[in-house]
C-alpha cells in the first residue's frame, strides 16, 4: 500500500542534544479545542522555523489525502512491525475505530536536527511518553476555557452522534485532569490570539535572538 523506505529506522535513544539543534514542541489539548485551526494559522504567520510532525496510522487515506503529507499511512501488518521495533515516541489506537496513530522517531529527529522546531499535535498520553524521550520539550495545552464551551463547540459542529460526544467530553476531563502536566496553557477564546500568544511565548526560546 505504501512505499516507507523513507521512514527510516533510527533508534533515538540517549542521542546527544547538540546533535539536535531544532526544538520539540507538544501541542494537546481536547477535541473542540480548536488546535489544529490554531496550529494551522501558527504555521503560515509565525517567524520561527516550525514544521508539524506527519504521524503515521493504519486508518485508509480519504479523497485527497497524499501519504506523507497529511499522514503516513501504513498497513497493519507495517504498524506492527515498527512498533516491536521501537520506532514510534508514541501511539496508540483510538477507541471505538480500531486504527492505530503514532509519531515515528525518525521522523521527528530528522526535523530537529535540520534545526526545525517540530511540533507534535497529540493526545495527553501520547505526551506523557514523549516527555519521557525529551523532557526539555516545550508543551502547550490548548483549552477551551470550560467544559460548557466545549460541549458547545462539539454539538455545534452536528456532523457526531450523542454518544461520541458523550465520549469526547469524557476524553477531555481527562485530559484536563492532567494539564498541570504542560509548561503552558493557552484559553482559545480567540483564533488570532491564541495563535499570537503562542508565537510569543514560543519566541522567548529562541537562542537565536541576542540578548
Amino acid at each position: 500500500m505504501s512505499n516507507n523506505s523513507d521512514l527510516g529506522t533510527t533508534d533515538l535513544t540517549g542521542e546527544a542534544a547538540e546533535d539536535q539543534p531544532g526544538k520539540l514542541i507538544v501541542v494537546s489539548g481536547p477535541s473542540g479545542s480548536g488546535k489544529t485551526t490554531v496550529l494551522a494559522q501558527l504555521l503560515s504567520t509565525c517567524p520561527l522555523p516550525l514544521t508539524l510532525s506527519v504521524s503515521a496510522t493504519t486508518r485508509p487515506p480519504r479523497p485527497g489525502e497524499v501519504h506523507g503529507r497529511e499522514y503516513w499511512f501504513l498497513t497493519d501488518e507495517e504498524f506492527r512491525s515498527k512498533r516491536s521495533r521501537g520506532e514510534f515516541l508514541e501511539s496508540k489506537e483510538v477507541f471505538g475505530r480500531g486504527y492505530w496513530y503514532g509519531t515515528l522517531r525518525q521522523s521527528v529527529s530528522t526535523g530537529l536536527r535540520e534545526g526545525k522546531w517540530v511540533i507534535l499535535e497529540i493526545d495527553v498520553q501520547g505526551a506523557l511518553s514523549v516527555l519521557d524521550y525529551d523532557p526539555e520539550a516545550i508543551t502547550i495545552f490548548i483549552d477551551a476555557g470550560s467544559m460548557e464551551t466545549l460541549e458547545q463547540r462539539l454539538r455545534s459542529r452536528g456532523t457526531e452522534t450523542e454518544e461520541v460526544i458523550q465520549r469526547r467530553l469524557e476524553v477531555a476531563r481527562e485530559e484536563m485532569g492532567l494539564m498541570h502536566k504542560y509548561r503552558h496553557r493557552v484559553i482559545n477564546d480567540s483564533v488570532d490570539a491564541s495563535v499570537t500568544e503562542i508565537c510569543r511565548l514560543l519566541c522567548r526560546y529562541d537562542t537565536r535572538i541576542a540578548s
